[in-house]
């Protein structure tokens, strides 16, 4: 007996079991959960739906208990403590108020969720205000109710009064377009950053209030798509003069404010405008004193503008008389009426004239056609009214000269149109001028010849009138030859741009151009022209996202494609943008900040809505 009980009691536990098992058990009864029991009802205690771990909680005061917890003992001292007075009821007082604690909190999920779906849908419809450049009260005034009515009709009212939980006043709009806007701009600075290098495009107006506005487009590869990408950075107002100093001061204080480098931008494209392009004082300027390797682009489409300007005199006075010919119509209501009148029962094929302003890059040659269809009506309105310049449509000399100017300005508009668009490369805007100044080589030679058929309205008056032919077709060859020489002055690095960078246009053709690369990058040039992968995909694809594709196998020859592509050739986002800014911001809203709804307004990337609700707390609003 004495050696039994000397014996080691850590071997046996007091039930003659090993601790071994007894410390397993209890690890085992640690790890598994504690199930809920119905009985737990009378201690006024239900279990949270987790599966996993259920939790006590009382349907009285909401307290959760943890799992350890659910023990009679436990959910009974927290009703003795918390709860006394229902001590002892009866068990169907426990399974009515467990009912209503059940049917509460339905009532707050369902009032938590519709309060979500509220706060999306104020987003969408704020995003819908701004691209629509509208007042935000419009929502107010007439969207929300037009909805509410049309739920009201189409469902029920109980469907129109869920409508009217969704906040969109005023305010609320204009905040919602704010936070999107924000959104829009981290989005693509973020992409700016990834990217490594980018190129700027700027442009800037004087809005209705006479506010300076600064617009800034950035083009980027998007290292999500593969591809480059072209997006609105900021539109800031300039205060005081718009010099070169000025705009820069504004710019640098966006790349501090938002950590990005002036040496990650590598091209700038502005207008010919001296504030821009000044070497000196001009922006171009003073980005130099920042990033000494940046490079200036001219816009294409002023450039075009600028070459088309001079005319001969002969030419320049047909210009002016058909302007005084049309404003003479168009801008007195009365004449305007009396000539449409008249359009009418002549069964002409248009009913008016159209007027001409030096701002709109297509309005010349759409006004002198308009004018030369309708000449014969203009005459006799002009004689009706005995304006002196009724004449001017009896000289067949000016009626040739005037469908001379409809010709080649239509022709000019062409190319204008050919140039304009969103995603377009330098490359294809250069071959789009290359292929005019060529033409403007045949019409010249072809008017020596005597031959003016390329010009459609010239060519069939010479035929049907008495005109003579020799004097009028040696003043088109005289304007065509100084259009070409204006040509070739302002776009003196068409030849430099087509020889140099042929091998991107299509790498697959043996050129001179790659001769002049570095070994290293002819040598990647030469494994990318044999490879049959990439001629397929040089073929399916644009040139951009194809160079992207090259730039993963081969990533110096693919980077030094890409900077090539990468500068923008005109300005057209920034003016077409402006005409949005005309509609956003008007007379009656000349107080209004422009910057966000404009951005939101004009932005091919959507803000990130689900990340701006997890910012803000969905309001339950009350249906009055």
């Amino acid at each position: 007996m004495d050696k039994w009980l000397k014996r080691p009691v850590s071997h046996l536990d007091p039930g003659g079991r090993s601790e071994e098992t007894a410390e397993k058990r209890k690890k085992e009864a640690k790890s598994k959960p504690r199930q809920y029991n119905d009985k737990y009802i009378v201690y006024g205690f239900t279990s949270t739906t987790s599966s996993e771990l259920p939790q006590p909680q009382c349907f009285f005061c909401g307290e959760m208990l943890s799992n350890s917890a659910m023990k009679p003992a436990h959910l009974q001292r927290h009703q003795s403590t918390k709860h006394p007075s229902k001590v002892g009821i009866t068990e169907e007082y426990f399974k009515r108020k467990l009912t209503e604690f059940k049917a509460g909190q339905n009532t707050i999920i369902k009032a938590t969720s519709v309060s979500k779906k509220a706060l999306e849908a104020s987003y969408a419809v704020s995003l819908l205000v701004a691209q629509s450049k509208t007042p935000h009260s419009i929502v107010e005034q007439l969207i929300l109710p037009a909805v509410t009515r049309m739920a009201e009709i189409m469902i029920d009212k109980k469907a129109a009064e869920t409508f009217k939980k969704v906040p969109l006043s005023n305010n609320t709009v204009a905040r919602r377009i704010d936070d999107m806007s924000l959104d829009i701009v981290g989005q693509v600075v973020n992409k700016i950053k990834e990217a490594g290098h980018f190129a700027l495009q700027l442009d800037e107006m004087t809005d209705v209030s006479g506010e300076a506005q600064l617009l800034a487009f950035v083009r980027y590869k998007d290292v999500s798509v593969s591809d480059i990408k072209e997006h609105i950075l900021f539109c800031k107002r300039l205060p005081g003069q718009t010099t070169g100093e000025k705009m820069f001061q504004v710019i640098d204080s966006f790349f501090k404010e938002h950590e990005i480098q002036w040496n990650q931008c590598s091209h700038i494209c502005t207008d010919g405008a001296a504030a821009m392009t000044g070497s000196v004082k001009g922006l171009f300027g003073q980005v130099k004193k920042v990033n000494p390797k940046i490079k200036l682009m001219h816009c294409i489409i002023h450039r075009e503008a600028l070459a088309i300007k001079r005319m001969s005199p002969y030419l320049s006075a047909v210009m002016d008389d058909a302007m005084k010919i049309i404003n003479f119509i168009q801008s007195r209501p009365l004449n305007h009426r009396l000539f449409e009148t008249l359009c009418h029962e002549s069964g002409a094929q248009h009913d008016q004239l159209l007027l001409h302003t030096d701002v709109r890059w297509l309005s010349r040659g759409k006004t002198l056609l308009r004018l030369y269809e309708l000449r014969s009506e203009v005459c006799e309105f002009l004689k009706e009214q005995l304006h002196p310049h009724a004449a001017v449509f009896e000289d067949a000399n000016w009626v040739a000269r005037l469908g001379y100017l409809a010709d080649v300005f239509t022709k000019l508009n062409e190319l204008n149109l050919s140039l304009q668009g969103k995603d377009s490369h330098i490359l294809r805007m250069y071959e789009k001028v290359e292929g005019f100044t060529k033409k403007l080589n045949m019409w010249q030679k072809k008017c020596e010849e005597g031959d003016v058929s390329h010009f459609p309205l010239l060519h069939a008056h010479l035929v049907t009138s008495a005109v003579m032919r020799a004097p009028v077709i040696k003043l088109v060859e005289e304007h065509l030859s100084k259009l070409n020489t204006d040509f070739n002055q302002y776009f003196q690095d068409i030849d430099k741009k087509s020889e140099s960078l042929d091998w991107v246009r299509d790498p697959f053709t043996t050129t001179e151009s790659s001769n002049k690369l570095p070994a290293r990058l002819q040598e990647q040039l030469l494994d990318v022209s044999s490879d049959r992968g990439l001629r397929v995909a040089h073929r399916e694809k644009t040139l951009t996202e194809f160079w992207c594709d090259v730039e993963r196998e081969y990533p110096e020859l693919g980077k030094h494609a890409l900077v090539e592509l990468l500068p923008f050739g005109s300005t057209y986002m920034c003016e077409v943008t402006f005409s949005a800014l005309t509609h956003t911001k008007t007379n009656k809203r000349n107080r209004l900040n422009v910057e966000n709804s404009l951005i939101a307004a004009v932005s091919s990337l959507s803000p990130d809505v689900a990340k701006l609700m997890k910012d803000k707390q969905a309001q339950f609003k009350k249906i009055k």
